[in-house]
Formats: C-alpha cells, structure tokens, sequence
C-alpha cells in the first residue's frame, strides 16, 4: 500500500484522498456505534415526527414505522461503505468506479459541494436559534443588545449567535473525523439523559394511555395505513440519502468490513429505537400538556421553568446539531471540494471554501422561505437515491466487490477510464430513475411513486444498471474487474 500511496502522489494527488494505510485505519466497532446517534437526535427529526401524526397513523404504527426504519437505513449505510472499508477510499473517489473520471464530478458535487454547503448553512443558523435561547437564559439582556440593527435581516445578537456556533462548526470540520470521534463519544450519554428524560416527563404529565391515542386537533385516524406506513419509513431513510451516498468518507478509517457493519447497524438500531420511543412521547405528551400542537423540542424546552434543565438540554441539542453538521455536511464537503482539484486543493481547503460559501449564502434569508427550500433538498435527496443504487450495482454485480485503485487514481489528463471519462450507462440510469422518483410532483399519475421515491430511486437504479452492464457484452469495459 505505501509504494501504491508514494505512485498517487507523485500523479498529484493530495494525502487526504489517497488511501489510508492499516496503521491510519483504526475505527473500532465502538467508534461506528457512537458515530450516527447526533445525526438521529436532532431538532429537525423532532419536527418530522410531529409531521407523521398528520398522516393519522396511530402513535403505535409510527414508533414501529420509525424502528423498522433504523435497518434499511443500516443496511444502505454499512453496504454503500464495504468499498471504503475494504481499500481505505474516500467516497470522493469511490465514485469514479462508477461514473468515470470525469462523470464523478456532477454527482459528487451536487452531494458534497450543493446539498452539504446548503445543509451546512441550515443546520449552523437552525443551531444558533438554539443558541439564542441558551444565551438567553443566562444573560437576558444578550437578547436586546444592538435595539433596531440589521444585517442582512440578522440582529446583532442572531448575528453574534450565528457566527459563534458557526465557527465552532468549522473548527470540527477541520480536525476531520478524529475530533469528530471524541466529540460523539461525549455527547451520546447526554443524548441518553436529555431525551430518555424528556420522555419520561412528557409520560409523567399525562400518563401512557393519552400518548397512545393521541391525534393532532382536526386529524382523522386514516382507515388504510399500509402505505402510510411505508411512508413514513421512506421519509426517515431519505433523511439519510445523502449520508449514505459518501458513507466512505467514514468507512474508510474502518480496521475492517466487520467492524463498521457491527458498529453502525448496532448504533443506528439503538439510536433510532430510542428516538422512536423518545420522539413520540416528547411530542405528543407535551402537545396535549400544553393544550397546543407542540413539535419542536426547542419550543418545549423553552416554557421550562428550570434554568438547569433548560440549559442543559439546549446544551445537548446544541451538541446534536454540530454532529450532524460535522457527519452529514462539512466532512463530505470538504473531500468533495478537495476531490475537483485533487492535486492543487487538500481536505482542509474544502471544508474552508465550503463554509465560506455557507456564510455568503445567508442561510437565514433561505429559511425565510421554507417551502422553496424543503422542494430544493428534496429534489436533492430524489437524485442521490438513484446514485446509490448505481454505486451498490456497479461494486456489488458489475465488479463483485474487487476494485483496480490504479485505474481511480490515474494521472491527470487521463481520461481512458469509460468514454472520455464519463460512465454514460450510469448518467442514463440515474436520469431515468431520477425521473421516475420525482416525476409525481409534475405528474399526476406518478404522485403514489414520488411518495416513497427514494425507494423507487435506489431500486430502480440498482436493478436497471445491473442488468444493462451485464448485457452490455459487445460495450468496451475499463479495466477494473482485477482486484488491486
């Protein structure tokens, strides 16, 4: 591996997409147990709870919908990164199997440089209303400083919020997953205390059984929940479709396939068990405590009349966000960023472009509109389905799980790899099943399809391009059915 290390970087490439040498790659099944459990708890999984009881699914179906969930979502997440456990590989570079040199680039971008950025931008100024009540709490006053000053829509204190927590954002992108590791390992106790707690008191005020019939005001108990209850399994796993997509950037510090497959099915398993259970008694109990429909935690947590408890609970939730943030968005952003110009950008210069850019986006202009912005990561979310189940068919069927590291890390200019470096049996799969996925927005007669698209996206694409590789005899193959 080191001589194959020491021939990539002489061809430009940076180290942090060149693979990871055995002593790099020391991930232990804890370290993958310990690694999604922010990405589960976080506000706006909280709000989506709130949006399942609108379906009138009972809170019985919904807990079930949620846990059933939690495997799907495993499985994508441990069989979409048995490639980067098994070479070392980033995700960046994962993807030129599959669509070429060249074709990586529009997918890998659309992932780690639009959705991720965008995300990013979100979940820092979601984070910072977070941190304005924790502020606010303490220092009352914090919240008046500035009077009437506006920056772009901000006051002085969103301003000085945002900026706080967005820093503290980007310093976690930068130490990578190492920081990253450490960071879990102390927030997933709290996780356990802030959110099993507020479980137990949301049960304690109103007792099991109202919980348990509980039905948002006007909402009528749907009569055929079958496909409702499918659904809601499709609106959790596509939370993950663009996790799931880059799932090497973080198997490939794997000491081996046994070790993330175990970590992060057992990890997510647990995270999303509780999260059903947590989630669904929070929101429920405290809607029907208050008097009102209640579904974001923060909103709970502020009517607190305990400094203590209010505080450390925005604490955690604070905690969440940064680790979604740092595992969904700036980490994939940055090799991403890094992988346009492998020899003259490194993983650090990504994630420093990729915030940047979050900030001269205003994030907080984008959440003025929500519906244009939830139709915006949705029709991401339709498109990266697809591009997983063309990754999965091509390591899995195509290549039976043996990859030539050669032919991805060829030298520049180099573009034999597929047609001029684009996979175009790939962009045409994923095209079609973009299009059946999402075409239901547009199309009527699609509008059962586009309800679980991503299902129909992943599958479609995984059986359309598994079969057309393998009846494609008389199409020129590269060079890649050799295990390096």
């Amino acid at each position: 591996m080191e001589q194959q290390r020491s021939l990539y970087q002489k061809r430009g490439y940076s180290d942090d997409l060149l693979p990871k040498l055995e002593s790099q790659r020391n991930w232990k099944s804890f370290n993958y147990f310990t690694l999604w459990m922010g990405s589960v708890h976080n506000v706006p999984n909280y709000v989506m709870v709130g949006g399942f009881f609108i379906l009138g699914l009972s809170t019985l179906n919904i807990m079930l919908a949620i846990i059933i969930s939690a495997f799907f979502v495993a499985a994508v997440m441990v069989m979409n990164g048995a490639a980067g456990s098994k070479y070392g590989v980033p995700f960046a570079m994962i993807l030129r199997a599959s669509y070429g040199i060249r074709g990586a680039l529009f997918p890998g971008i659309l992932r780690g440089g639009i959705a991720a950025i965008m995300w990013f931008g979100l979940q820092c100024y979601a984070g910072s209303l977070a941190l304005l009540i924790l502020l606010g709490k303490i220092w009352p006053a914090f919240l008046t400083l500035g009077g009437d000053f506006t920056l772009l829509g901000l006051s002085l204190p969103g301003l000085i919020a945002f900026l706080l927590f967005w820093l503290v954002n980007v310093g976690i992108g930068f130490g990578g997953g190492k920081v990253l590791n450490k960071f879990t390992a102390i927030l997933n106790p709290c996780i356990y205390i802030v959110f099993g707690g507020m479980a137990i008191w949301a049960i304690s005020l109103t007792g099991i059984g109202p919980i348990l019939d509980y039905l948002p005001a006007g909402v009528q108990k749907a009569e055929h929940s079958g496909f409702l209850f499918l659904v809601v399994i499709n609106a959790v796993v596509a939370v993950w479709a663009a996790p799931a997509v880059s799932a090497s950037d973080f198997t490939q510090n794997a000491s081996s396939f046994r070790a993330q497959a175990l970590g992060q099915t057992l990890g997510l398993i647990v995270a999303y068990v509780l999260f059903a259970v947590a989630g669904v008694c929070i929101i429920a109990g405290a809607s029907i405590h208050y008097g009102m429909d209640t579904w974001n935690v923060l909103d709970i947590v502020q009517k607190w009349d305990s400094l203590f408890a209010s505080f450390f609970a925005v604490l955690v939730i604070l905690m969440t966000t940064i680790s979604t943030n740092a595992t969904g968005n700036i980490i994939p952003a940055g090799y991403q960023i890094a992988a346009i110009a492998p020899t003259k950008l490194t993983y650090k210069n990504g994630v420093l472009i990729a915030s940047i850019i979050s900030l001269l986006i205003c994030p907080w202009k984008l959440m003025e509109n929500q519906n244009s912005i939830y139709l915006f990561l949705d029709i991401i979310g339709g498109m990266l389905g697809p591009v997983i189940g063309v990754m999965m068919a091509h390591y899995f069927v195509v290549m039976r799980g043996n990859i030539n590291l050669d032919e991805l890390y060829t030298a520049a200019g180099d573009y034999q790899y597929y047609d001029n470096g684009f996979n175009l049996t790939a962009f045409s799969v994923t095209v079609a099943a973009v299009i059946l996925s999402l075409g239901g927005k547009f199309i009527p007669l699609l509008e059962p399809l586009s309800r679980v698209s991503w299902f129909v996206g992943v599958i479609f694409a995984f059986v359309a391009y598994a079969l057309l590789k393998k009846r494609a005899v008389n199409e020129p193959a590269p060079k890649q059915h050799v295990a390096s």
